[in-house]
């Protein structure tokens, strides 16, 4: 396995942040990313600003590498939109990788060479392999000396349905639903939604985001109707932390979807999981609970009930993964979150990644399975420690030390230049009496494989 490289699999945030690590290490790595270009999840969600400011959304070796090319680093104080992210950061830090990233290249398994997952003997000596659909659909495999898997969940969005599964119907209904926040600056877009009856299903920050958007539009056009459904009974802390929120931008798009809540511009139904969707006879969409609630004359929803892992390609190696959480077992304890926030959760690394299969390791988004408080910092911490691993450096891998940002619903992104200015006044102000550090950036999207 001398000459093989370390695999990572998606070329978004976490993904080439862990190739860099690796490159720096000085092993040999190839990232494959099935999208045309780095960040390609990122890129669908592209109208969105973020939490944080560009001073906290590189990862240190991706800077290093990246300013040998004479790459010259944003404004630090500035919050990008996910797609100043792509076109200033990710494509360029690709670029830098050269053929180490390849584009085209979909993941579709990954085993130890020849043992299916029931065989013992040699798994440790025995190199992995990749097996790969390129663009132009030939078939590939690429022996690897470990897999970084790094693709994120944002091609595996949840539905409707209240159980985790399709809701009757739902499938039926897809001209009508959208698993994305929509991109409302856009006219095109605008125009499916103004003057209907829009719902939004989901009590994270992409639902918040969807919401104030929507509302923006109903001030322009009046006859736009939006309904929030929210599984939970009580709104609780949907809004996140507002003033005392760590992230100002966070707190301030938390603050603007209870205004609008508050005035009257957004119904909200609660204890709402949805069972059926159904057509009536104008073609509208009747959505049914599983207590016999009902929801009327609905144009179009908005789906943001988060993401969750595609394990299906995976099969064949050996996962130790948590029952309730599809997180590495080690980790999901510190992530879950019936108990944790996201500034709750303690440092973690290559220890707690750790599979039975050997140096097979889950990053990023995806590492968080079902669990929607996932930090940009936090990926880059992992990978950081999981390249330090495969170099052989015990000591830096076991040394994790990150510090997260208390208060809030850890999911989701900004939503304009609005936001950012009331988080910078309350920064500037000093808010809670608390400085607003460290600022990290949560993402709602990580990349595709």
């Amino acid at each position: 396995m001398t000459g093989s490289p370390v695999v990572v699999v998606g070329a978004g945030p976490v993904g080439l942040a862990a190739a860099a690590e690796v490159v720096e290490r000085g092993l040999p790595a190839l990232v494959l990313e099935r999208g045309p270009h780095a960040g390609a999840a990122v890129a669908q969600w592209g109208h969105v600003r973020l939490f944080s400011r560009w001073g906290e959304l590189v990862a240190p070796p991706a800077r290093r590498l990246l300013e040998t090319h004479g790459w010259q680093h944003p404004d630090e104080t500035t919050y990008p939109t996910g797609r100043e992210w792509v076109q200033q950061y990710l494509r360029p830090l690709a670029d830098a990788l050269g053929e180490r990233v390849r584009f085209g290249a979909e993941v579709t398994g990954v085993a130890r060479r020849g043992r299916d997952r029931v065989v013992d003997a040699g798994r440790e000596s025995e190199p992995l392999t990749v097996h790969v659909h390129t663009s132009d659909g030939t078939p590939e495999r690429i022996t690897a000396r470990a897999v970084i898997d790094a693709s994120g969940t944002w091609g595996s969005p949840n539905p409707l349905g209240g159980d985790g599964l399709p809701a009757l119907g739902e499938a039926a209904a897809t001209d009508r639903i959208t698993y994305l926040m929509p991109d409302l600056g856009d006219d095109a877009v605008a125009t499916r939604y103004a003057g209907r009856h829009v719902v939004v299903a989901g009590s994270g920050h992409s639902a918040l985001t969807a919401l104030v958007g929507l509302a923006e539009l109903a001030a322009r056009h009046p006859s736009t109707r939006i309904t929030w459904l929210l599984r939970r009974e009580a709104v609780g802390s949907a809004f996140g932390g507002g003033e005392a929120d760590q992230l100002p931008a966070r707190g301030a798009l938390g603050m603007r979807a209870r205004a609008a809540v508050e005035a009257g511009r957004i119904e909200v139904v609660r204890g709402f999981r949805t069972e059926a969707v159904e057509h009536d006879a104008t073609g509208a969409l009747t959505l049914r609970s599983s207590t016999g609630q009902v929801v009327e004359a609905v144009d179009e929803v908005v789906v943001a009930t988060g993401f969750r892992p595609d394990l299906s390609w995976l099969s064949e190696l050996r996962l130790a993964l948590d029952a309730t959480l599809q997180a590495p077992v080690a980790l999901a304890p510190l992530i879950d979150p019936n108990v944790h926030s996201c500034g709750t959760v303690y440092p973690h690394g290559a220890k707690e990644l750790a599979h039975p299969e050997p140096n097979v390791f889950l990053a990023g988004m995806k590492s968080y399975g079902r669990a929607p408080t996932f930090l940009a910092l936090t990926g880059y911490e992992q990978v950081r420690s999981i390249a330090a691993a495969l170099a052989g450096d015990r000591e830096s891998a076991e040394r994790v030390e990150l510090v997260l940002p208390e208060t809030g619903v850890c999911s989701g992104a900004g939503l304009s230049e609005l936001d950012t200015a009331v988080a910078d006044a309350d920064a500037d102000a000093g808010c809670c009496g608390a400085p607003a550090e460290p600022q990290t950036v949560s993402l709602s999207a990580p990349a595709a494989r």
